[in-house]
């Protein structure tokens, strides 16, 4: 059985550094260094759209139905506005969530801050719509969701931490270039018609 996609807002990433030598030099920081095609950075985590649906019918203890919630957020999603391309920076690698996970931390224009608080005060409208009380609890226990901490650190992740040391690793200033934001697996969102 093939797993359903999780659904994101992201931006992809079209190029990383000068060429394919400065991308492939990130090897020596992490294990199984992911491939340049499908980088990107999330700016929104939805997750699986039946899991998130039916996160915000146990939270409204089914006042709000799942396949209704999944509607709503299909419509919404589409309505979104699109962020145009942009480069961003990125000097250090971080290690993310449980440790599992090395990105390389992006320094981004003022805009996609702005982009990505305007999409999360959007899910607060959306999810007051859907009739979930106590949003930012809901947003941060959500299974579906997936958030851990209510800050955004802008990030793109490359690959696994080759140590367990959880402290940044500097490395070369990189450009990164980022194309216009997309739905990631948007063609799986449901008719909202």
């Amino acid at each position: 059985m093939q797993a359903l996609p999780r659904i994101t807002v992201e931006v992809p990433v079209l190029s990383v550094g000068t060429g394919p030598a400065d991308f492939d030099a990130l090897g020596g920081y992490v294990l199984g260094l992911r491939r340049p095609r499908g980088l990107h950075l999330t700016l929104l985590h939805l997750g699986i759209l039946e899991d998130f649906g039916r996160d915000v019918t146990d939270w409204t203890k089914g006042i709000t139905g799942a396949d209704d919630a999944i509607r709503q957020t299909a419509a919404w999603l589409r309505a979104l506005p699109v962020l145009n391309g942009f480069a961003g920076t990125a000097e250090r690698l971080i290690v993310l969530g449980g440790g599992g996970v090395a990105g390389l931390e992006v320094e981004v224009p003022q805009q996609v801050h702005e982009f990505q608080v305007a999409l999360v005060q959007g899910l607060h409208g959306l999810l007051d719509s859907l009739l979930v009380d106590n949003v930012d609890d809901f947003i941060l226990s959500s299974p579906a969701l997936g958030y851990r901490y209510p800050h955004w650190v802008p990030h793109v992740a490359v690959g696994r931490p080759k140590t367990r040391d959880r402290q940044p690793i500097e490395i070369a200033p990189l450009e990164i270039i980022f194309g216009p934001s997309q739905i990631r697996n948007g063609r799986f969102l449901p008719p909202t018609g």
